[in-house]
């Protein structure tokens, strides 16, 4: 079996959020030690996994 090294690809794209969620995640990152782009990208993922058990009449890219 060969190892392969695997390169994750990431864009840019500018999102406007409302200030005090931005420094409500500033915080937490601070807090947690991660940086602010990693804990958005764990709450994005976080929600979409959960967005079906919770929102069952909401589908998302069907």
């Amino acid at each position: 079996m060969d190892f392969i090294i695997k390169k994750p690809t990431n864009s840019n794209r500018t999102i406007r959020m409302p200030d005090d969620l931005i420094d409500t995640l500033g915080r937490i990152a601070a807090e947690k030690g991660i940086s602010f782009n990693q804990l958005v990208i764990q709450c994005c993922e976080f929600a979409l996994n959960h967005l079906n058990k919770t929102n069952s009449s909401d589908k998302i890219g069907e």
